[in-house]
């Protein structure tokens, strides 16, 4: 049985969650196609205001749920998380979704010094919803957040192997371990799928005692567990291709193709809302 996922985000952070489902499926029998909506069109999320993200999110992923039908959607991205993930489900009832929001929990669970950083964007550090994870799962520790306003637009950068300077990561980073009480963290949650990305240079520029902690695979593999454990068959079980789809037509649209070729997208498709 071919199972189909919709995997969402505004950029190419989404794409990390695809990488690790698709490296995790070959330790399953599931068969899947998976394809990527973008909405590279009002990226980055993380200067949007609220309201228009979670109408524009609800209003994208509702058409997309009646044209390529999946089986299970994943909003890869912290952001449309945090603010839509509710709505969407209670608008939807019959469609999986699984979020992806920062690793609190396993920050809290694994550090040591019980201080915590949090690199992310602007907007989710900012969100109510960072304070009440805190609070649920790590109410002994020290959350010290970050909000920064560059690191996913570099990501994109580093995805594509185009030309960025390895000096705007390490700004990134100071400015994180600079804030009050950060000479203690130890561990640090990536807030934003698009820092998979950057994951290696975050870990190479930063002090050897921190850990980097990625949801990346958490959230893969919370997703394949779902498709696994249900009775639910498949929308439509005729094998198909992975699909691209952008709702404006990427700047550096070759670069990309390049990159994403290995994961079985083979063109860019506008989508069209």
């Amino acid at each position: 049985m071919t199972y189909h996922i919709l995997a969402f985000d505004s950029g190419i952070g989404g794409l990390g969650i695809v990488q690790s489902l698709q490296q995790q499926l070959q330790n399953t029998s599931l068969s899947l196609s998976i394809d990527y909506l973008e909405d590279n069109l009002i990226f980055p999320y993380g200067e949007q205001e609220d309201n228009f993200l979670i109408q524009r999110i609800i209003n994208l992923i509702g058409i997309a749920i009646d044209r390529l039908e999946p089986d299970l959607v994943i909003i890869a991205c912290n952001t449309a998380s945090t603010i839509a993930l509710q709505a969407l489900r209670e608008r939807y009832p019959n469609t999986s979704f699984v979020g992806c929001v920062p690793p609190i929990r396993w920050a809290a669970r694994i550090s040591q010094s019980k201080h915590i950083g949090l690199l992310a964007t602007r907007a989710t550090v900012r969100r109510p919803y960072l304070t009440s994870l805190k609070e649920q799962f790590a109410a002994d520790c020290q959350l010290i957040g970050y909000g920064s306003p560059t690191l996913a637009q570099i990501a994109e950068r580093v995805f594509r192997q185009e030309v960025y300077n390895s000096e705007d990561i390490q700004k990134e980073i100071n400015a994180l371990l600079q804030m009050p009480s950060a000479d203690q963290i130890d561990t640090v949650c990536l807030g934003c799928t698009h820092y998979t990305f950057v994951l290696p240079h975050l870990q190479a520029l930063s002090p050897r005692h921190i850990q980097w902690l990625d949801p990346a695979n958490a959230v893969a593999k919370h997703a394949l567990d779902i498709m696994l454990q249900s009775n639910h068959l498949p929308n439509n079980n005729i094998p198909r291709k992975n699909n691209f789809y952008y709702t404006a037509l990427p700047t550096e649209d070759k670069a990309l193709l390049t990159q994403i070729l290995t994961m079985g997208y083979t063109d860019l498709s506008h989508f069209e809302s």
